[in-house]
């Protein structure tokens, strides 16, 4: 996934009226927990997990306006 995917995927995201700001809010939350418990065991955080959080991330801050 590159900067170009990751921001046409988070604006698609943002503009999907099926999700609401807390799904994206509690996605959001789910990824964090699973990027501490894999830091928690010394493993090394997938790139797929980071770039799904910075896609959530980049959609929730459209929804929100900033």
């Amino acid at each position: 996934m590159t900067t170009t995917d990751i921001h046409a995927t988070a604006e698609k995201l943002a503009a999907d009226p099926r999700l609401t700001d807390d799904d994206l809010r509690h996605t959001l939350q789910n990824i964090d927990g699973e990027i501490s418990r894999i830091v928690s065991v010394r493993k090394p955080i997938p790139i797929d997990i980071l770039r799904w959080r910075r896609v959530v991330k980049h959609a929730r801050s459209k929804r929100l306006g900033m």
